[in-house]
């Protein structure tokens, strides 16, 4: 597992193919390990998985790193920051919701000059960045899903149930509020991003 797929980790070759860089966070495990276990969390705040740092949500899998892929495609996709504290309504402060509500509402993410085809695509892979970023671990589909949703037809694609607090049942809501504030033990900052270990 990677554990720190962001934009500063994504490199591009000589043909432009993006390749992944900087394994420092990785850690290897079998294939055959649906749980792994961790003592401490890895990786960059905006793009780290919620049930890395919220230990009440559910177990770390492989998931962790299909939720990075998604906020950075989705990031990509918007070309801005996954969180804008500079927004004017708090609404668009963490922008996957300002998305959800944008698809939900039957509004386009706008992409300058691009064609009716384009917009589909772009359409199908917030869909798909959306289911992949829920709270759970378990409502995200696996890799191989994602992979059979990006070769579908948009038109099939259901919307997703929204990705994030409201997921949580209320006991789970508060034990976040508790433990962000007794994990932090150290965070270091990156360039614009933090880098943190629990």
């Amino acid at each position: 597992m990677h554990f720190d797929i962001k934009p500063h980790n994504i490199l591009l070759d000589d043909n432009f193919a993006p390749k992944v860089s900087d394994f420092g966070l990785a850690k290897l495990y079998s294939v055959d390990d649906e749980i792994v276990s961790m003592t401490i969390a890895r990786g960059t705040l905006g793009y780290m998985a919620p049930e890395l740092f919220y230990k009440n949500i559910e177990d770390v899998s492989y998931k962790a790193d299909i939720y990075s892929f998604e906020m950075l495609l989705m990031e990509m996709l918007g070309k801005r920051n996954n969180l804008n504290a500079y927004a004017d309504h708090s609404s668009q402060t963490y922008f996957p919701t300002w998305v959800y509500n944008q698809i939900e509402e039957g509004n386009h993410i706008e992409i300058e000059d691009a064609t009716e085809v384009e917009k589909k695509i772009n359409k199908a892979i917030i869909i798909i960045a959306l289911w992949c970023i829920q709270m759970k671990p378990n409502d995200r589909p696996s890799m191989n899903e994602v992979v059979k949703m990006l070769e579908g037809e948009v038109e099939c694609l259901q919307m997703p149930p929204k990705p994030f607090l409201s997921s949580l049942d209320q006991g789970q809501i508060k034990d976040i509020g508790h433990n962000v504030g007794q994990s932090c033990s150290s965070i270091q900052s990156d360039d614009s991003s933090q880098s943190i270990e629990l």
